[in-house]
């Protein structure tokens, strides 16, 4: 469908398209002819057309915003291995309001996804998440990190409600 603008919206996919041509690939797509077959279920389930508009628009409706906390408390040390002669990094993250049941998650981050700084190849992050607190993100050195079992430690204490993270960097020759 064409909309007043003069872009081109797939009304069951929810979608915007610049393009005909952009809508035309869009409806030869894997999303496109997934939500084919759910409706063609529910068609065969006997659902009706309001049913069908509600669910739509309940999917397209953004997560409720929860009201952040600010953010948790942190501790980071640093320090070398002498068994493996590799460099570390220790967090220690502490979450005393968190919600009982959730743990808190990490993830590295480049330097060329975040927006707020210049991107710079030789740093990386590491961000740490946890509902209602805000995330919080810290600039490492962009080197790779030692995945191994033994050396790549990630642990949350629920009774401390404190997340821990040690990561080892691959020692450079």
């Amino acid at each position: 469908m064409k909309n007043s603008v003069g872009s081109f919206e797939c009304k069951l996919c929810l979608t915007v398209h610049k393009t005909e041509s952009n809508y035309l690939a869009h409806t030869q797509g894997k999303r496109h002819q997934n939500n084919l077959a759910k409706r063609a279920a529910m068609d065969a389930d006997g659902k009706n057309d309001g049913e069908r508009r509600l669910a739509a628009q309940q999917a397209a409706e953004p997560m409720a915003k929860v009201p952040r906390i600010g953010q948790p408390g942190y501790r980071v040390s640093k320090g070398f291995d002498p068994v493996s002669e590799q460099r570390y990094l220790y967090f220690e993250i502490d979450y005393p309001l968190i919600d009982p049941g959730l743990q808190p998650r990490h993830r590295f981050m480049s330097t060329y996804e975040q927006k707020i700084e210049p991107p710079d190849a030789d740093f990386q992050y590491l961000l740490f998440a946890a509902l209602p607190y805000d995330t919080i993100a810290f600039k490492i050195p962009n080197l790779p990190v030692d995945r191994d079992r033994s050396k790549f430690i990630s642990s949350w204490d629920e009774q401390k409600r404190m997340m821990s993270l040690k990561i080892l960097f691959v020692k450079v020759l």
